[in-house]
């Protein structure tokens, strides 16, 4: 059973998230908006488990978080070999922390 269970039944009920990503093209596509999501209600995840959580490929997920590095959503912060991505904290991600959350 996975770790991850809860946060995946999370979001798989969030309509909220489908009309965001509607709404906002800056985050254009679900995947990138999930990954939003997913680091605004946790401090940091790393590649590898954000691919879990949403049960798709550390390629989509790696290519997701270089488009969200080039538009200033998020930081990252190395440890050793492995790189953890956070929310960067500024006004669009306020905004869009309240909004999905």
């Amino acid at each position: 059973m996975s770790k991850y269970r809860q946060i995946k039944k999370e979001l798989k009920n969030k309509k909220e998230l489908v009309a965001c990503a509607e709404q906002l093209g800056v985050v254009g596509d679900g995947t990138r908006l999930k990954i939003c999501y997913l680091l605004c209600r946790h401090p940091e995840f790393n590649v590898t488990d954000m691919a879990e959580i949403l049960d798709t490929s550390v390629s989509v997920v790696s290519h997701s978080v270089k488009k969200l590095l080039e538009l200033g959503l998020v930081d990252r912060r190395k440890e050793a070999q492995t790189v953890y991505y956070s929310l960067k904290k500024n006004d669009f991600t306020k905004t869009l922390k309240d909004f999905i959350t």
